[in-house]
């Protein structure tokens, strides 16, 4: 198949591209700069110019492609609606230019935009008319193409995607956090959950996705369902050599400023439906096991 990717040269997009690559298929990624296209040569794929705001480029790279895989996302949280509004907007441009064709599309999303308080399985969906997440956006744009008869699927990946080349992701952002302040800090208890998935598995996950898709089916890239960032915290304190520390309100606020909320989040997900309907086994390391050699440090 000839598969045009989105954000081919990110962390998790370029392991994407890498694994189609290997799976025989020909790969054509969005690129936004000249540095980006000599990665996507390096990796073997072909040069599709454009970026997430430029709809016609979406619009033609989507036509011209046999599948379309989505990892695109603009990671700028000071202006997080913004970015989600702009993801939203991409999503219906690939999605439209597929119309009247069963060409598979597959958005990403995360396990944590459900908001649910229980743990969250692939048939659970956002409330869209109460979500206090503004990426919820993405999932609204998806069931109402599914709506249309567009082919498109979601896979959700895990707040923490881990491996090697994780620069800008939440660990890297917690590890920078304890450098800065001296300590290794969660919320109150610690025993809020994440989920994780090395981006490896979650390469391997969007590839069998691709093979198995049905208008708005929900995959989860979860390899490991519940970690507490109490044991988050510990392992980046045991390798800094720093203190451990609970944080709660006003000094929660301050310490982790607009991290906050995701230190506090509780999400933990499951891929039960997704191992069994995709024949999906992770076999990569665990977060754990990432943090405690020398991936991050």
């Amino acid at each position: 198949m000839r598969i045009f990717v989105t954000g081919a040269t990110g962390f998790v997009g370029s392991a994407v591209v890498e694994e189609l690559i290997r799976a025989g298929h020909q790969v054509v990624g969005l690129a936004r700069n000249e540095q980006a296209k000599k990665t996507l040569q390096s990796l073997g794929a072909e040069v599709h110019d454009g970026d997430l705001e430029d709809l016609k480029s979406l619009t033609a790279g989507a036509r011209s492609a046999d599948a379309v895989i989505h990892t695109g996302f603009i990671h700028d949280f000071s202006r997080f609606k913004e970015v989600c509004e702009i993801d939203r907007k991409a999503i219906e441009a690939l999605g439209n230019a597929l119309a009247g064709t069963n060409r598979p599309l597959i958005v990403t999303s995360g396990t944590l935009v459900v908001g649910s308080r229980q743990v969250v399985t692939e048939n659970i969906f956002p409330d869209y008319e109460h979500s206090l997440n503004p990426r919820a956006a993405s999932e609204q744009a998806v069931d109402r193409l599914a709506e249309k008869g567009i082919n498109v699927s979601v896979v959700r990946l895990s707040p923490s995607v881990h491996g090697n080349g994780d620069r800008h992701g939440f660990i890297p952002m917690l590890i920078d956090l304890a450098k800065k302040s001296g300590v290794s800090a969660y919320v109150d208890q610690g025993e809020n959950r994440w989920t994780a998935v090395h981006r490896l598995d979650a390469a391997v996950l969007f590839q069998l996705a691709l093979q198995n898709t049905i208008p708005g089916m929900r995959f989860h890239g979860v390899a490991e369902e519940s970690i507490t960032l109490k044991s988050i915290a510990e392992a980046i304190g045991s390798k800094l050599g720093l203190p451990v520390v609970s944080k709660s309100g006003k000094e929660a606020s301050e310490h982790f400023t607009w991290f906050e909320h995701f230190a506090g989040i509780d999400g933990p997900a499951s891929a039960a439906s997704t191992r069994a309907q995709l024949n999906w086994h992770p076999s990569h390391p665990t977060l754990m096991q990432d943090l405690q050699g020398n991936v991050y440090f």
